[in-house]
């Protein structure tokens, strides 16, 4: 039987669609868990702060650089094109098919499993005996540990894969929706946050701290190295720029809205109202629960259960918007390297009809479910971050490599404060890469070995290609 007709992609997002895509995809389930790991690494209110600060600089320091390379090289797959033309087809391979093994993968898994951790706070779960639940694989997994959110983030995953491959203006529109009714929550948590710990002191008690540890006798000692760790969870939200540029997007060839971004601010004032509301401490036995998040706790702390209540059913409509726009975007870069011979063939089909990468999106979900049953959220993102800095300090890197080499090319945007800017975030990028080494090797191992799997299937797609 012959192969059924490919269709092709599309450019079919208007600038307010693609704004709301990336606002989707930036504000992930970071912004409600993360200050309570950043709270067990780095026990005081000020630290936290300093370091969501600095790592909201250095972000925006990665925003301009890449920009540069991004308005040179519009293309559909991304960092893949940039790649290629930079470094060669091998280095463009390992950052693709890092994207799929562990980049993209796990963010799409460690998104919906926040989903699904929030909807286990409403709606308990079952989960199996603590006999089952300690089973190991290979001495490192746990597939059984919690299994009730895994098997809700696996659903999750699938759902909203089938959703994208019923086209992608009604996915979108989708993201669009839940994600106006998030920027409005944050708003609200930050006003009710704020307004009330400031106008009822009885409702919280971490503003009576803000700046201390939450032990200053020294029942927290800082380990070595931690600042840059901490940095490591903010810097995630630097990806939602980064992944933007995967897109084919209609009428955003010079990629300009990468030139401001603003997040950053709206991270740093969430994350004060969180250690102004609630003790660090209390915060610290949040990261230590397995399924707790912080924004909920603090919303409880605040109003009680109808507060936990509100944040819940904010987190459930947040992440399942960024857990769909960040599945839209990375089987677009598969299918271009389908293209190009360097993946597989599978990949490059389009429904006719759709107009979507309808075998690479269930690829993609296949994937992402297997690494939800390998790990926890934290071990999730640690591994996707490591994997993701190493490319990201490269694209900056490729801004001096098209200096000196490609120094005539037409530049819609030149990176400002160069070469400081680029220069300081590859440097960050560098340092950052190899604190995760020291302080979570298990994670950049796994990370370092998923990537450098590929050179087999590298070397098979070449040949393949050959004949």
């Amino acid at each position: 039987m012959s192969a059924p007709p490919s269709g092709q992609l599309q450019r079919s997002l208007s600038l307010v669609s693609v704004v709301l895509l990336v606002v989707s995809s930036i504000i992930g389930s970071g912004v409600y868990k993360k200050v309570a790991p950043m709270s067990a690494e780095l026990p005081s209110p000020g630290l936290v702060l300093l370091a969501w600060a600095l790592a909201g600089l250095v972000s925006l320091f990665g925003a301009l650089s890449n920009a540069e390379i991004a308005g040179m090289l519009a293309n559909s797959g991304g960092e893949y094109v940039y790649f290629r033309r930079i470094y060669g087809r091998l280095f463009a391979f390992l950052y693709g098919w890092g994207c799929f093994a562990v980049i993209k993968s796990a963010a799409v898994a460690s998104i919906a499993y926040v989903f699904a951790q929030s909807f286990n706070s409403l709606v308990p779960l079952p989960t199996v005996s603590a006999g089952l639940a300690q089973l190991e694989l290979l001495g490192l997994f746990k597939p059984l540990d919690n299994l009730g959110v895994k098997l809700l983030t696996i659903a999750t995953v699938w759902a909203l894969t089938y959703l994208n491959i019923k086209g992608l203006k009604f996915g979108n529109g989708f993201s669009g929706v839940l994600t106006a009714l998030v920027v409005l929550g944050i708003l609200v948590i930050i006003g009710l946050g704020l307004g009330l710990a400031y106008y009822w002191p009885g409702a919280g008690a971490g503003h009576q701290r803000l700046g201390a540890g939450a032990n200053p006798g020294g029942q927290f000692p800082i380990r070595p190295g931690v600042g840059a760790l901490a940095a490591r969870f903010v810097l995630r939200v630097a990806g939602g720029f980064l992944g933007l540029r995967g897109l084919e997007l209609g009428g955003l060839h010079r990629r300009r809205d990468q030139k401001r971004p603003a997040q950053p601010a709206v991270y740093l004032a969430i994350n004060f109202t969180y250690l102004y509301v609630m003790p660090i401490d209390e915060l610290i036995a949040v990261h230590k629960s397995q399924n707790g998040i912080a924004a909920v706790a603090v919303m409880r702390y605040l109003l009680g259960p109808a507060g936990a209540l509100f944040i819940s059913l904010l987190i459930l409509i947040t992440t399942l918007g960024s857990t769909n726009s960040t599945i839209l975007m990375p089987p677009r870069l598969y299918y271009a390297m389908a293209n190009d011979g360097l993946f597989f063939s599978r990949a490059a089909y389009v429904h006719p009809l759709n107009h979507t990468p309808a075998p690479a999106l269930r690829m993609q979900a296949a994937w992402a479910s297997v690494l939800v049953l390998s790990g926890s959220f934290d071990q999730l993102t640690d591994m996707l971050i490591f994997a993701a800095f190493i490319f990201y300090g490269a694209t900056a890197l490729g801004v001096f490599v098209l200096r000196v080499q490609e120094p005539n090319t037409p530049r819609p945007y030149r990176v400002i404060g160069y070469p400081v800017v680029p220069g300081l975030f590859v440097l960050f990028c560098a340092c950052l890469v190899a604190v995760t080494v020291y302080n979570k090797p298990r994670e950049a191992g796994l990370g370092l070995g998923l990537i450098l799997a590929g050179l087999p299937l590298y070397f098979y797609f070449t040949r393949r290609v050959a004949r």
